[in-house]
Order: C-alpha cells, then sequence, then structure tokens
C-alpha cells in the first residue's frame, strides 16, 4: 500500500469513529514493512479518559502486538497532526516517520487544536497555569532512582 492509502485509511478511521460519537476526529495506523499492525482512534468521550488519544492507542496497541516499545521500524499515519502529548509518546516509541493530513492550524479552526499546551510547554515552569511543586524526596526511606541504577547492573 502507498502513504496516501494509508492516510486514508486513518481519516477513514477519524471519520466513523466520528460518526459513531465515540470521540473527537482523529484514527491513526502504526504501518511495519508495508503491513498495519495496529488501529486507534480517539476514545476521549466514550472513555472520559483525556489519554485516550488516537496515536496513544494505536502506539499501545502495536507495542502489545510486538512485544516492545520500540517502534523504531515503524510508521505512524495519523489523521491529524499530533498533539504535544502524543507527540511526546512518538519520541519514547522511537518511532522515526510521522504522516498526518490535517494541520494544527486545521484543528484550531475546528476547535480542536492544541496551541495552548503547546504554547504552556513552551513557558518557563514559573509562568505556566498548572504550577509544577517540587517536594523534599529526602524525607522518603525509599529511593527507586536508585534501586533502578542498582538493578541495572
Amino acid at each position: 500500500m502507498s502513504h496516501n492509502e494509508f492516510m486514508q485509511q486513518a481519516i477513514e478511521l477519524a471519520y466513523e469513529n466520528t460518526k459513531k460519537k465515540k470521540g473527537k476526529p482523529f484514527g491513526a495506523l502504526i504501518v511495519k514493512d508495508g503491513k498495519i499492525i495496529a488501529k486507534g482512534v480517539n476514545d476521549v468521550l466514550e472513555t472520559h479518559d483525556p489519554t485516550a488519544h488516537a496515536e496513544l492507542q494505536a502506539i499501545r496497541e502495536a507495542c502489545r502486538i510486538l512485544g516492545t516499545s520500540n517502534l523504531s521500524d515503524c510508521e505512524l499515519y495519523a489523521s491529524g497532526e499530533p498533539c504535544p502529548m502524543c507527540l511526546s509518546a512518538i519520541y519514547w516509541a522511537n518511532l522515526k516517520h510521522v504522516y498526518y493530513a490535517y494541520t494544527a492550524e486545521e484543528e484550531e479552526e475546528a476547535g480542536l487544536g492544541t496551541k495552548y499546551v503547546y504554547d504552556q510547554i513552551a513557558l518557563p515552569k514559573e509562568e505556566r497555569d498548572i504550577k509544577l511543586k517540587n517536594l523534599d524526596k529526602d524525607l522518603q526511606r525509599k529511593n527507586p532512582f536508585a534501586l533502578w541504577q542498582e538493578l541495572k547492573k
């Protein structure tokens, strides 16, 4: 199949998902060696889970099927330009190629944009709307990071 055929399938997933009113208009595919490994749709409305984005659903399914968190030999096709959360997951999964149809600007025009989140992430921590507070870790008796380093030896 061609890039355009994979993209058409991602868009069709988004369209059908929207038609069924199960989630927002996003669909995604993970492709390996020219074959679809996993599909995902935005399930946020149905599951009430703000992380149930199409790209994340497809990444989770592909990782489960392939038995790895490294998808560097796969490609992702998304109906829309990935949001900051999905883009982070794409980096963590080591995907090297992501193809998308609708741009962030088009998503914004439809009331689905993530410009606010991108803008917030770009600010220094102290200027963000959500305040991150670092608490004293020395009060804890167990250090999971030290344990991780010890077990990796």
